[in-house]
């Protein structure tokens, strides 16, 4: 709480007319008036949203991070492949990781801020630590040792490259979770087709989303975001639930990050220009944007508060030492400092926030939150039920479950149904579907603060696609055939293939 409502409450508790019997009243009531009230229950509800529920008291701290243990091993060993990938990069670059800009560097940069996408610099020589697919061949791999081959009973049948028992949901329990999204639910990305007259349901649900808003309430703008946003109202919204307000002192905050920016220049400053060079600068939607995306990703990876996510994500930040003082504890430092490598195709997870927030600083804070809730999932190994590796096993047990000839057929060409998803779910469809599809499908992912929806997803496409697969005879086919998801609607899928499949 700031400094003017603690001193507010302390002049109102002096009036003569507070009586300590009634205190606890009086300053409730106090709350209220002065809109407190909400502001702490929108905080709380944030938190109860962020952080994992309390384990078992003796638990110890790396169970809140991940309770299997050889996660925890096989994330441990692919965070040592990452730093290895990073340092060899340093040393056959004769680059350090970290240094300081000099003082005619530092201007130019300033001077440029907002048109760092005109600037080429030759990074011909760089490349991404590592890719998408590099990650998949890591979770094929993973096993759990406690089992022998062929001594899983309830996981003998399952024909897809994850071979790790975890417990995923069946179409009943999805269609349980994901209610809302009924064939007798009104829906946007339906029912605001040219098709329905807006007054059947999109101007209603206007209305509904315009209240939501007046209220300030995260849990119900929570669940209102489930039936998709207008398009007028999803910014606010969207900040809402992720109790976003941008103050003085958070725009005060992202220029600390811009000045850190400005006079240290980072190895991995160089892999993000890369990165959007490589992506959305090529992207018919998102080129537009590279300036914004460079802003927010280099002030991204000088941001600090981003290390406390690492409480409860079963990665742990890189570290690295002070030129000199190699494997001494007192002189190791997180590197990048918010303890993130950027891999291939990470700024489009940025990208589409740009069509809703023009502000730097608030556009750089829904992209931060947005990360440490979900984003931070799709590259760590971990056995959460939104975690890539339930997402990949979930998607492979749909599709061998409801489209077992399709799943075979596959198979058998070598076309492994996951070697086409996988990039699609690492990036929750960015740069894959039309921006305002992706919009109402990461809306769903606020609404039920989940990404099982991406998996979900992932195999109602192949559904969608399963004639011409069937045709098909090799890899190469398969996945020309799932080229360009850019014309797909993402609400009818996802509800002919949960509601409309016979199960």
């Amino acid at each position: 709480m700031c400094f003017p409502t603690w001193y507010s409450m302390e002049v109102s508790l002096h009036k003569p007319e507070i009586k300590l019997e009634s205190l606890k009243e009086d300053i409730k009531d106090f709350l209220k008036t002065s809109g407190w009230e909400k502001k702490l229950q929108n905080a709380v509800y944030s938190e109860l949203n962020v952080f994992p529920m309390p384990c078992h008291p003796a638990a110890p701290p790396e169970h809140i991070k991940e309770p299997l243990a050889y996660m925890r091993k096989a994330q441990g060993s692919w965070e040592k492949r990452i730093l290895k990938s990073l340092n060899s990069m340093c040393t056959e670059l004769n680059i350090p990781l970290a240094q300081k800009r000099p003082v005619n560097e530092q201007k130019e940069l300033l001077n440029k801020w907002n048109e760092m996408g005109t600037d080429e610099p030759d990074l011909s020589l760089f490349r991404p630590v590592y890719a998408p697919k590099d990650f998949l061949e890591v979770l094929m791999n993973l096993r759990n040792p406690n089992y022998e081959n062929g001594e899983q009973p309830s996981f003998k049948n399952h024909l897809g490259l994850i071979q790790v028992p975890l417990k995923v949901k069946d179409i009943p329990e999805l269609k349980e979770d994901f209610s809302e999204l009924g064939l007798n639910i009104g829906q946007l990305g339906i029912d605001d087709s040219a098709q329905v007259p807006p007054e059947l349901f999109e101007n209603e649900h206007i209305h509904v989303g315009q209240k939501v808003l007046a209220e300030q309430d995260s849990a119900a703008a929570q669940q209102y975001v489930r039936q998709g946003c207008p398009t007028a109202l999803r910014a606010d919204l969207w900040a809402l639930i992720l109790n976003i307000s941008n103050q003085p002192e958070d725009i005060l905050y992202y220029e600390q990050l811009k000045s850190n920016v400005i006079q240290h220049d980072l190895l991995v400053d160089s892999l993000i220009y890369k990165d959007v060079k490589l992506t959305a600068s090529n992207d018919d939607y998102y080129f537009v944007f590279e300036d914004y995306l460079y802003q927010v990703l280099l002030c991204f990876s000088r941001d600090t508060s981003v290390l406390e996510h690492f409480a409860y994500s079963s990665a742990t930040p890189p570290k690295s030492y002070i030129q000199g003082k190699l494997g001494m504890e007192e002189y190791a430092v997180f590197y990048p400092p918010n303890g993130v490598i950027p891999f291939h195709g990470f700024s489009m997870y940025v990208a589409p926030l740009c069509f809703l927030y023009h502000e730097p600083s608030k556009l750089y804070q829904i992209f931060r939150e947005m990360y440490v809730r979900f984003f931070f999932r799709l590259h760590s190994i971990s056995s959460h039920p939104s975690g890539i590796v339930s997402l990949c096993l979930l998607f492979e047990t749909l599709l061998q479950t409801h489209l077992p000839q399709l799943f075979y057929h596959l198979r058998e060409i070598g076309a492994q149904p996951l070697r086409i998803s996988f990039k699609w779910m690492v990036r929750a469809f960015s740069g894959y579907l039309a921006t305002d599809q992706l919009l109402l499908l990461w809306d769903r992912i606020l609404g039920y603060n989940s990404l099982e929806i991406l998996a979900v997803l992932a195999a109602a496409v192949f559904a969608f696609r399963a004639v011409n697969l069937m045709e098909v005879t090799s890899l190469a086919a398969a996945e020309a055939v799932l080229a360009d998801l850019s014309t797909l609607k993402v609400m009818p899928l996802l509800q002919i293939f949960l509601f409309a499949t016979v199960t």
